[in-house]
């Protein structure tokens, strides 16, 4: 026997009707029991996942929108909703891409701008999300999401006038709405008023309407809040409770790869391979006839790569990757898991020219301009594909950025980043820690094996004297030293892509920013046992606090001693 259509109908407007008035658990018990007699449609599977959502079910949520979107790809409904549903568990690439769709089928849709703006902003890409953002506000004035994400931009890049002004109309219409909120407490302490930004702040964290993900977000700026103020204990339990919650939220990530196993297991490796295997091999290609030179800016996050970047950027001859995945082909052809290096070692010109070509295509696709310029591609985990670089671009120079590991490991744990396996381990302090001393004994084991042409840069000499060390590295590059090296900040300010150290970079030179990690030395006591070999083998002072010396740094001298940094092999 048929289904009686026009009582199906009946039913969704009643469902709808119930979601209108925001009583979704009428609508989802209604949605629910129809599903259950069998009729399926994407509204009733878009209601449930709706108060599935409201419960903090993401994953559950997830899986409805996407059954929705297979039974009815063209549905407007369902195709925002799992975009929406992907931004909130953190998997923009995905989001966007639904956006995209959606947008194909129906330009004139505002809200679907708006979408679309959101996901980029998570992935960096300020300047397309603002495009989408202000199309958004021409087909739909006052639409509430743009408003929030044009202030989430100007937060990005340390505007915060502008973040203001954009975050008090999206207030005008939804007071507490939580991302308004976190972009006017952010001006609010920019500004001075860490008092009124703590207030607002600790009422997002306590109101019932916030999200997990808000009251975390709101929990990790509160510890900014508190950084600034002085308040250093308060202000680390701030973070923590801002990770733990991250921690539980992403826990997929927990049964992912494990970065610390990962990394174990290229050191045990690279211990297999004969050392003659790296040998470059006599006129070997870098693939790319149209770049001048080819860079890789790498170290680990929080080390200054980003500060060399925008720094390199000001010059005419230089382009730049703005951190994105290029070798991503090179990468899982040789190194996906179960881990060998044997095969890379080995690898004949057959099997590396064609991932060498996916690479320059993927630099093109990026709509980066590399003719006639020096190509920097910087991303900071890049240290732990050095190998792969060296076999696929054997002529490339590389530009290391180094830090106190003190200060590294504080600002991985303090600061936000895009989730993925990688990040997933800054949010322990524990783990974040044994991350950083893998990688450097990874680029230490590396280094001598490989032949490249590599130079350092410490980030506390590089702040302490921008001029002298940026015209070093213009020599390294081969490149004209110029006075617009060092407007980094305005540069900083008009950024089309987003690090967490973007914003601080738009406020200028901060010399103070060097051994922050004092402030913390408490918290970072449990750790020290890892970090403190690296203290001494790159120069850093220690501190007498914890019984130990070394020949490095002294007293509060951000610069190295110099006997002992000349008689210092750099990550030996």
């Amino acid at each position: 026997m048929g289904r009686d259509l026009n009582a199906d109908l009946q039913t969704l407007r009643k469902v709808l009707r119930f979601a209108e008035q925001r009583d979704f658990d009428r609508a989802a018990d209604l949605a629910a029991a129809t599903l259950s007699d069998g009729f399926e449609h994407p509204v009733l599977l878009n209601i449930m996942a709706t108060r599935l959502e409201l419960q903090g079910k993401f994953e559950e949520s997830l899986a409805l929108l996407e059954r929705a979107v297979a039974i009815a790809p063209r549905d407007i409904g369902a195709r925002n909703a799992l975009s929406l549903c992907l931004q909130r568990l953190e998997r923009p690439a995905e989001a966007l891409r639904h956006s995209d769709e959606l947008l194909k089928q129906h330009p004139e849709l505002g809200f679907a701008h708006a979408t679309r703006g959101n996901a980029l902003i998570a992935l960096g890409e300020l300047a397309r999300a603002r495009q989408s953002l202000e199309r958004a506000l021409e087909l739909e004035p006052g639409n509430l999401a743009a408003l929030v994400a044009l202030a989430s931009i100007a937060t990005h890049r340390g505007d915060h006038a502008a973040a203001r002004r954009w975050a008090e109309q999206a207030l005008a219409q939804a007071p507490g709405l939580p991302d308004a909120v976190l972009s006017l407490a952010a001006a609010e302490l920019a500004a001075g008023d860490a008092g009124q930004a703590e207030r607002m702040l600790q009422g997002l964290i306590l109101d019932s309407r916030a999200g997990r993900l808000d009251r975390a977000r709101a929990s990790g700026l509160l510890g900014d809040v508190l950084d600034a103020t002085g308040r250093y204990a308060e202000a680390f339990a701030a973070y923590t409770v801002c990770n733990d919650s991250l921690r539980e939220f992403h826990r997929r990530y927990a049964s992912e790869t494990n970065m610390l196993d990962y990394s174990r297991a290229l050191i045990a490796s690279l211990g297999r391979v004969d050392p003659r295997c790296w040998k470059p091999r006599p006129g070997a290609p870098d693939g790319s006839t149209e770049a001048r030179a080819h860079v890789f800016l790498t170290g680990f996050p929080r080390s200054g790569t980003t500060l060399l970047e925008l720094v390199l950027d000001g010059h005419p001859e230089v382009a730049t990757s703005e951190e994105h995945e290029l070798l991503h082909d090179a990468v899982l052809r040789f190194l996906r898991e179960p881990f060998d290096w044997q095969a890379l070692a080995l690898a004949d010109e057959s099997q590396l020219a064609p991932l060498r070509s996916a690479y320059w295509e993927a630099v093109r696709r990026a709509g980066i301009d590399v003719r006639d310029k020096v190509f920097i591609d910087k991303h900071p985990l890049h240290t732990l594909k050095l190998p792969l670089i060296a076999k696929l671009f054997p002529q490339a120079k590389i530009l290391f950025a180094r830090r106190d590991p003190r200060d590294v490991v504080l600002g991985c744990f303090r600061r936000r980043f895009l989730m993925n396996p990688a990040v997933y381990r800054f949010l322990d302090l524990a783990e974040a820690a044994e991350f950083y001393a893998l990688t450097m004994e990874f680029a230490a084991l590396v280094r001598p094996l490989l032949a490249l042409d590599w130079h350092e840069v410490r980030y506390e000499d590089l702040v302490a004297d921008l001029s002298g060390r940026s015209r070093e590295i213009c020599r390294f590059l081969e490149l004209a030293w110029l006075p617009e090296l060092e407007r980094f900040a305005e540069r900083a300010r008009s950024s089309n892509h987003a690090t967490p150290s973007t914003a601080q970079l738009a406020r200028g030179l901060d010399r103070g920013r060097t051994r922050q990690w004092l402030n913390y030395a408490a918290a970072l006591e449990p750790v020290m046992p890892v970090l403190m070999p690296w203290v001494h083998r790159l120069g850093y002072a220690a501190d007498p606090a914890f019984g130990a010396t070394s020949p490095g740094i002294p007293g509060n001298s951000s610069s190295p001693d110099p006997a002992a940094e000349k008689n210092q092999a750099p990550l030996a």
